[in-house]
């Protein structure tokens, strides 16, 4: 028979393997629990749950996109681009007041208060590295040089017509607040940006009498051959005063809109990708790029009160004509609960004051 000592031991020995494999198993658990949906084992991300699936059996060949590509027109209507000098004019008349203006592509001005915004600011000829890529065919409504003093850039996703390389080594205010998805933020400390903070969905930061939250699209990641989905992406949500502005990323349409509608609607404006869907004859239309009609949904679904189309007359990324989304996106308005009025179109270079816009 072990003695009283030796049972202690037994005893304590048992204690401590049950403490060690009880305090292992609760941290695995909590690590199961706190990962969220979006985050994978392999250090990559996904679209949120039940989103759209590519189908494998669709390829997508830059052959055949090359070809198809030649075969479109581009004819710029006259009303599209306003004179840089009248865009500088009004800049400066505005200076003291809120408004939007749009560069070029998802590239906007937002003045709201102190803070001016810049979005996915892109003034490069092509979207892609160096000289490759697709060549824009309208230039941005002002330069680099011109821009007004910037004090928050948000970026969505690290694609090249949204993270311009060159942009961002010549961008002229270093110091201003930069708002990378995961993984990107070493694009701006490295060529000297100061402030620059990383976002997971539905993280929230204050700056100065502006909220941010950023939250999920349906999208994905790619800048290299290796690197797919391996930095996030995802939209802004911003709050200023009792008003709500909802700039997306690329997205295209899924379940979570509704869900987010539920959660931080109404929206006062929504700024959202009208253009970049058709892939024919390879695939009928890309999942990760919303139609016109699909965008107006997704304002429906988040509740939105007016919808800006963005993404579009600038860069020919898909093999839609690339006038034929603002068109699809205001005769569809109707179809989704929106006056026509409310399907908001800006010419390149238009500045729009932010109270007349919401009263519009």
């Amino acid at each position: 028979m072990p003695t009283t000592e030796v049972k202690l031991k037994i005893i304590k020995r048992k204690t401590i393997i049950l403490f060690i494999l009880f305090f292992s198993i609760s941290v695995f658990a909590e690590e199961i629990e706190i990962a969220p949906y979006h985050h994978m084992k392999n250090n990559k991300f996904r679209n949120p749950e039940g989103s759209p699936q590519r189908d494998p059996d669709k390829k997508f060949s830059y052959r055949t996109f090359n070809r198809e590509k030649k075969k479109i027109e581009i004819n710029i209507p006259k009303n599209h681009v306003i004179s840089k000098e009248y865009v500088l004019n009004e800049l400066e008349g505005y200076a003291q007041d809120d408004y939007i203006t749009w560069i070029g592509h998802a590239t906007f001005l937002i003045k709201l208060g102190d803070t001016t915004i810049i979005t996915d600011p892109y003034f490069s000829k092509n979207a892609g590295p160096m000289m490759f890529g697709p060549k824009r065919y309208v230039n941005p409504a002002i330069g680099l040089g011109d821009l007004p003093e910037i004090d928050l850039y948000l970026l969505t996703h690290n694609h090249y017509d949204h993270l311009d390389y060159m942009t961002v080594k010549n961008f002229p205010y270093k110091d201003a607040k930069v708002l990378t998805p995961l993984g990107l933020s070493n694009y701006f400390t490295k060529h000297e940006f100061s402030n620059v903070e990383e976002m997971d969905w539905y993280n929230e930061i204050k700056i100065n009498d502006i909220k941010i939250t950023f939250l999920p699209a349906i999208h994905w990641s790619k800048r290299t051959l290796l690197d797919t989905n391996k930095t996030l992406w995802g939209s802004f949500l911003i709050e200023y005063k009792d008003i709500k502005l909802f700039f997306a990323c690329d997205t295209g349409y899924g379940n979570i809109y509704k869900e987010l509608g539920e959660k931080i609607g109404p929206i006062d404006i929504s700024f959202i990708n009208i253009g970049a869907y058709d892939f024919r004859p390879m695939f009928e239309k890309s999942i990760y790029h919303a139609t016109p009609e699909e965008a107006l949904n997704i304002g429906q679904d988040l509740r939105s009160k007016k919808v800006v189309g963005t993404h579009w007359g600038t860069v020919l990324l898909s093999l839609e004509d690339p006038f034929e989304p603002p068109v699809r996106f205001k005769k569809s308005a109707n179809e989704y609960g929106f006056d026509e009025s409310d399907a908001i179109i800006f010419k390149i270079g238009e500045s729009m004051l932010l109270n007349e816009l919401i009263a519009k």
